[in-house]
This record gives C-alpha cells, structure tokens and sequence, in this order.
C-alpha cells in the first residue's frame, strides 16, 4: 500500500514539476526573444527557440517519467527495464541538479530536489526486481529444471559463532 502511494505521489510531483519547468523555459525564451539578448554574437532568435525546446524536452522527459511512475503504482508491479532505466536516469539527473542548487540557487531548491530524488529512489527500491525462480520451467533455454533447490535455511537455534 506505501510504495503504490509513494509512485502515486511521484508521478503527480514529476507532473508539477514539469509543468513549472515549462513554464520557466517558456518565460526565459520570451524574454530573450523580446530583449534580442546575445552571448558572444549568437543570434537572438535561435537562443530563444533553443530555450523554448530545451523546456519542452525537459517536460516532455518528466511527464514520461510520471507516466511510468503512475503505471507502476496503478498495476503495483515493478517497471520494466526501459522504465527503471528512464527513472534512474531521472534519480541521477536530481542528485546533480540537488548539488547545484545548493551553489547556485538556495537551500529550499536544494530540499525540494531532494524530495523529488527520495520519491523516485523509493519508488525504485519498493518495486526491486524479483530474483528468478530457482526451479523455473526447462523451456527457456539453460538449466531451467536442472538445477537442484537451495536447502532450506538452518533454523535460529543453530546459530553458530564464526571466531574460535
């Protein structure tokens, strides 16, 4: 029950954030459109659009984060190997700009991120991959059947002190 609230609570903070971000991006890119702001001689134009793309991509990348985030809440199963690829890339990216907030913005903008980055490692450790099957079925190639099973483990009482 946490860890579908937990992805739940994910995808709608992945959502807000990357509508603020948008919503920076496209502030920024009108600015620099009406200002004809340059650096170093670049051309105002292609510095405002870049700016209006680099918005809609960051968006774009986050609300596919919330999507998995939500399907992993809603079906309560671990995301695939494309989806936790895509969440751990987005955990690393919110370590890194935790760290540069700190330098170059503010201690709230360095606790937000890092809320944004706990909600995601949670959601990637509640939901860790299963081990496979020590007796899976012989079909798929391997030593599916072959493989004897584990013993089971020694019960408490035989607990057995390492040193001599």
């Amino acid at each position: 029950m946490l860890r579908r609230l937990v992805a739940g609570l994910a995808a709608i903070v992945l959502v807000v954030e990357a509508a603020v971000l948008a919503l920076v991006h496209f502030v920024l890119g009108r600015t620099t459109a009406n200002q004809s702001m340059s650096i170093a001689g670049s051309d105002p134009d292609v510095m405002s659009k870049a700016t209006y793309a680099m918005g809609a991509g960051m968006g774009a990348f986050l609300v596919l984060c919330a999507v998995l985030a939500a399907v992993t809440a809603l079906r309560d199963r671990s995301p695939g190997r494309f989806g936790r690829a895509v969440l751990i890339g987005a955990a690393v990216t919110h370590g890194v700009l935790g760290i540069l907030c700190v330098v170059l913005v503010n201690w709230a903008a360095f606790a937000t991120m890092m809320l944004i980055l706990c909600l995601l490692v949670l959601t990637l450790t509640s939901y860790a991959a299963r081990p496979a099957r020590p007796g899976g079925s012989g079909g798929e190639g391997g030593a599916g059947g072959d493989t004897p099973p584990l013993p089971p483990p020694p019960p408490f009482g035989e607990i057995k002190p390492t040193s001599p």
